[in-house]
């Protein structure tokens, strides 16, 4: 299945401003406010956005971040980690050293705990000391029917270990350079799922991120190929996270396209209408996360495959 109605999320305990991931994730800004009410903001932002997952009948596993690791970004998961419907866990190389401390085994208890199978552990981790990364389902996005994962290259995402994972994982790899315009240079994209979303029979992507016309060409083909319909976006909606979206399962089997109230604002309304097309949009306030964290909605899920035990 492309889409689960389980997802795994962090309640941050120590979330700021992470000064070791703004030197290439232009999305994020500086409050100026005390750390403790950035903390207590986001998680309060979290806490509401847990409720309306739940309210729509998505099974969040919510587990609480540790103070002594000092993790500002661990409200973000599906960077270090990802939930294979074989069994498998992937555990992924980060480019920020502050960001490794995320990494938690205990959190693979608490999964078989809550009734999922895991059978192996394939870990890319050893890279991290040619300074070789790989962030997860930030960097990788799986058309996991047809069997092809999108990935946008940048200090974050190797092309090489992009190729091994998807050997790994059998999947075909469509790889492209998408960029963003900082103090009027074009910067890569710090990852692939602020861009574009994966959904069953859609994908809402910003194209003009794509510079090279033929990369971009081939993206829409794989895209057209696979009768998923495109939903354009523009930079400006991109910045404001409406690529930073998730298809998950609810209640009664039905299917909620997941972003933030910033996303959501944004858009006009064909592409609400495009949209909701396909499947309901539940959206909520992720003001002080986005800003301080440079990530949205979908950074703050990471999807559970596992097979029940």
């Amino acid at each position: 299945m492309q889409i689960t109605n389980t997802i795994l999320m962090i309640r941050p305990v120590a979330f700021r401003m992470n000064e070791q991931t703004a030197v290439n994730n232009y999305f994020q800004e500086d409050l100026n406010l005390k750390n403790h009410t950035i903390n207590e903001r986001a998680q309060k932002e979290f806490d509401d956005f847990v409720t309306v997952l739940r309210k729509n009948g998505v099974n969040v596993i919510v587990v609480d971040d540790k103070e002594e690791n000092d993790t500002p970004d661990s409200i973000f998961p599906n960077n270090w980690v990802s939930f294979h419907a074989s069994g498998t866990v992937a555990v992924y190389p980060m480019f920020a050293e502050n960001r490794r401390k995320e990494r938690r085994e205990d959190i693979f208890d608490i999964l078989e705990e809550a009734g999922f199978h895991i059978n192996n552990i394939v870990d890319y981790t050893s890279a991290e000391e040619e300074g070789v990364f790989l962030e997860g389902t930030g960097s990788i996005l799986k058309d996991r029917v047809n069997q092809k994962a999108y990935c946008a290259l940048s200090e974050r995402a190797d092309e090489h270990l992009f190729i091994e994972f998807c050997e790994d994982f059998d999947c075909f790899p469509v790889i492209f350079t998408a960029n963003q315009s900082v103090d009027g240079k074009r910067m890569p994209i710090y990852h692939t799922n602020v861009m574009m979303a994966m959904a069953e029979t859609f994908a809402v992507i910003c194209l003009d991120t794509i510079d090279d016309k033929k990369e971009r060409k081939n993206v829409v083909a794989h895209l057209k190929k696979d009768n998923k319909e495109i939903i354009r976006i523009t930079e400006e909606q991109m910045h404001h996270f409406a690529g930073n979206m998730l298809q998950v399962i609810g209640v009664d089997e039905k299917r909620f396209m997941v972003m933030s109230s910033a996303a959501y604002n944004t858009l006009e309304q064909e592409q609400l209408k495009a949209i909701t097309k396909h499947c309901e949009i539940i959206h909520s306030s992720l003001d002080t996360i986005e800003t301080c964290g440079g990530g949205s909605a979908r950074c703050m899920m990471a999807e559970v495959f596992l097979p029940r035990a």
